[in-house]
């Protein structure tokens, strides 16, 4: 199974319109308040930390170019090409590697394996933009990707995401301008409930090792000069021992 035409579509149009600008896009903020944090959280889980690490959905790579930083060999894989041209152009000194994956065909994510052996794989609000028939698939691909010594971090909104991202998309002026363009290409977050992304773990044949509450900061601000930050959980995951 590969994820609809449609939903690729959607992305590639995306990414070509976004700027090269740091943070244009409105999930792209700093490393230091996203993969940076994240880290923190992930490496007291890992078994082997000199794993590759692939950045699955890694959009233009901000947060993948701080991971190099890191972990000794980085992969970012993203469904859309554009947003790898992007990655690559933000990356002249090759600080990671970057391909195109579409994550949901049970093939590629086995290819890739078959490469490079077991991975840790971080992954960082895709599954709510993911077509729902599309999560448990790419939650396979994962477990497929970590094999038995990676691990997996996960960050997902919340259900308590919803309403605010409602809020903001029906606001009187419209949706703020980094967030219009997602709702213009058809690309409207959709609703993970928050016990489901454990479920999908689960039926991966993934153990849920540790998980937790955290803020997801944007990039973008509300009329009042705000940042907008949104709720969210994270989790790590992996083969039990």
């Amino acid at each position: 199974m590969s994820v609809t035409s449609r939903y690729r579509d959607a992305w590639e149009g995306f990414w070509r319109e976004a700027p090269d600008e740091t943070g244009a896009v409105f999930w792209d903020a700093e490393p230091g308040v996203t993969a940076s944090v994240h880290v923190a959280l992930f490496e007291p889980h890992l078994t082997d930390p000199g794993l590759p690490l692939v950045d699955l959905g890694c959009g233009n790579g901000t947060q993948t170019r701080f991971l190099a930083g890191r972990f000794p060999r980085v992969l970012g894989t993203d469904i859309a090409e554009a947003a790898l041209e992007h990655a690559r152009h933000a990356d002249p000194a090759g600080l990671a590697r970057y391909r195109q994956l579409d994550a949901a065909e049970k093939s590629e994510a086995e290819a890739l394996h078959a490469e490079l052996g077991d991975v840790n794989v971080y992954i960082r609000g895709v599954l709510h933009q993911c077509d729902p028939d599309d999560r448990q698939p790419l939650t396979d691909a994962v477990a497929t990707l970590v094999g038995d010594r990676g691990r997996a971090f996960l960050v997902e909104l919340s259900e308590a995401a919803r309403p605010i991202l409602g809020g903001l998309a029906q606001s009187p002026s419209g949706p703020p301008p980094k967030l219009a363009p997602v709702f213009r290409h058809g690309i409207a977050p959709g609703e993970v409930a928050d016990d489901a992304v454990p479920e999908y773990l689960r039926n991966a044949g993934l153990t849920v090792l540790a998980g937790g509450e955290l803020p997801l900061t944007t990039t973008e601000f509300t009329p009042d000069g705000e940042r907008i930050v949104l709720p969210s959980k994270w989790l790590v995951a992996g083969r039990a021992n």
